[in-house]
């Protein structure tokens, strides 16, 4: 958890399960895994993200789906020089750094707003006015930004809320095997009529409405959709995902505890086995 010590996420909360979700939450693995929520704030009105750990994964090979976070921090940036962090300035007062695994993040030096300071998260795409016609004309996020000549466009669905940036890639995306996917929240009753529009429209529907159950948490209802370069989009009802979201005081202390239990290593090192790579 490096990463997050160098931009001050704070871990939110942490769930541990025994078995692969119905909803692939975890991607397509089976088995025991985790997820970590960290951000800057109460999933409630932050922009969060969820780290996800099968237990009998050793790595991923990432694509081009998923381009990388953009936060306004100079705290940030200083944090990551202090702890010699690599950083490469990609332009003046733009940063950019890896975490753990190869994600990609990108600082501004700008002081931080009193706001959330997660200003985009950039995807991928293959056609960029169709992909905008799928987040604009089909989910409704107003369009910001467009830039046909960098093949780029921001969207989002307030002022006040991280932003969506689609970035064309001069290609067919490739989604690796991470099996990331973006969510948001909105009111139960909705939920029907997303995946009513969806079939309507002929749009990919992954996993139609689903209830999951958090042990010892609320249960949630879900529809899960794909866009047309296939980036998964979850839409939650918001409901019950207010219950579940909470922020968890002891949500750290049941990471730690869960990193300091966790044999995975020794015991496929014990058989003389490594783990996957998916």
């Amino acid at each position: 958890m490096i990463l997050p010590c160098v931009v001050f996420l704070q871990v939110l909360r942490h769930e541990e399960f025994e078995e692969g979700c119905k909803a692939a939450c975890n991607g397509p693995y089976d088995g025991k895994w985790s997820k970590t929520m960290v951000g800057y704030g109460p999933e409630d009105n932050h922009f969060v993200a969820e780290l996800t750990y099968n237990y009998g994964i050793g790595e991923y090979h990432l694509g081009n789906d998923f381009l990388g976070i953009t936060l306004v921090s100079s705290q940030a940036v200083s944090n990551a020089k202090k702890m010699g962090w690599p950083l490469k300035e990609i332009t003046s007062g733009v940063f950019e750094t890896e975490a753990p695994g190869g994600y990609k993040f990108y600082l501004e030096d700008k002081e931080q707003p009193k706001k959330d300071p997660v200003w985009k998260v950039t995807l991928g795409v293959s056609d960029l006015q169709k992909s905008v016609s799928y987040w604009s004309g089909l989910l409704g996020m107003k369009i910001y930004e467009k830039d046909e000549e960098k093949q780029r466009a921001l969207l989002g669905y307030a002022d006040n809320q991280c932003k969506l940036e689609l970035k064309a890639v001069g290609g067919a995306v490739d989604h690796g095997t991470a099996f990331g996917r973006i969510a948001f929240s909105c009111p139960k009753a909705e939920l029907p009529n997303i995946e009513a529009l969806m079939k309507k429209e002929n749009q990919k529907i992954l996993t139609p409405l689903v209830s999951l159950d958090t042990p010892g948490k609320a249960t949630v209802q879900v529809v899960i959709l794909a866009d047309p370069d296939g980036h998964e989009i979850c839409f939650v009802g918001d409901e019950a995902f207010r219950e579940l979201s909470k922020v968890d005081p002891a949500g750290e202390k049941l990471l730690d505890d869960a990193m300091a239990a966790d044999k995975s290593d020794k015991w496929f090192a014990d058989h003389n086995m490594k783990k996957v790579s998916a």
